[in-house]
């Protein structure tokens, strides 16, 4: 399962820091390694130094959670997390949601852009404000009729046997193709995952004008954690995700904080895109 090694990008900001709760709270639900790594530019032995202090900084924030911490150079924050994970064998990257966005939502920068339409490895977005649940409660798969998404409902399909949580899946009816066909395609995704792995997974169509009014169609729970597969247009071994599941990503968006006399709770709705390999 995603998950046996974790690298976090890290800097020390609002995202920064929403992608490193996002990173412990994975590898605490995994029990896979944690590595923290600062990009820096080339040829910038100031930014070299104050990328470590952005390191000490992360060491303070996650105590005594078990981690590596590495600093990297490359020209790109997104083409150096990308690089630094193949080389440490990391299999999943966690990015933070750039700043100026919205709270509960997530704002895909310049970073996790690249890492969207390049990355080797699995990739998990986080929406500013995160804050970790206790434990994942559902993991949902945005469904599309295409060999990368029968791909991916097989991995998710595991992920929830392995986590002992339900599996959904869902697909986007936007109004403008065959619902029967859209719901026969979904009844074939259940029957993949349950031949699987023996899980019976929820199934829904989520109707709307367009991808925000669809998803908010949809019930969504606290620590919930949505999945989107690689595009068709994906090199092998590679993410990138289209135009809908862009969508998709900018459309989601955590649950509300809930009444002060309940433990706070937010929608583990932090996105993850996987390669088909």
């Amino acid at each position: 399962m995603i998950g046996a090694h974790v690298i976090v990008g890290y800097a020390n900001d609002p995202g920064g820091r929403d992608a490193l709760a996002l990173g412990s709270a994975i590898t605490r639900v995994t029990g896979g390694e944690l590595t923290i790594a600062t990009i820096y530019p080339p040829g910038s032995p100031g930014l070299a130094v104050e990328a470590q202090a952005n390191l000490a900084h992360a060491a303070e924030e996650l105590g005594q959670v078990p981690a590596e911490y590495l600093t990297f150079e490359s020209r790109g924050t997104g083409r150096g997390l990308s690089v630094l994970a193949g080389r440490i064998r990391a299999d999943l990257i966690v990015v933070g949601s750039a700043g100026g966005g919205q709270h509960g939502r997530i704002t895909i920068g310049s970073a996790a852009d690249h890492l969207l339409h390049r990355s080797s490895e699995a990739v998990m977005l986080t929406p500013a404000g995160y804050r970790p649940p206790v434990e994942p409660a559902r993991l949902t798969l945005a469904y599309v009729h295409r060999p990368q998404c029968d791909a991916a409902v097989e991995q998710v399909a595991h992920a929830a046997l392995r986590l002992g949580v339900p599996l959904r899946l869902i697909t986007l009816d936007l109004r403008t193709e065959d619902q029967g066909r859209l719901r026969d395609d979904l009844a074939l995704a259940v029957r993949l995952a349950w031949e699987s792995t023996g899980i019976e997974a929820e199934a829904d169509v989520a109707e709307g004008h367009d991808v925000v009014a669809a998803l908010t169609d949809l019930e969504w729970l606290p620590g919930e954690l949505l999945v989107c597969a690689a595009s068709e247009d994906a090199q092998p071994h590679r993410v990138f995700l289209g135009e809908l599941a862009m969508k998709v990503l900018r459309a989601s968006a955590c649950s509300p904080e809930r009444p002060p006399d309940r433990v706070p709770s937010r929608q583990f709705r932090a996105s993850r895109s996987y390669s088909s390999r």
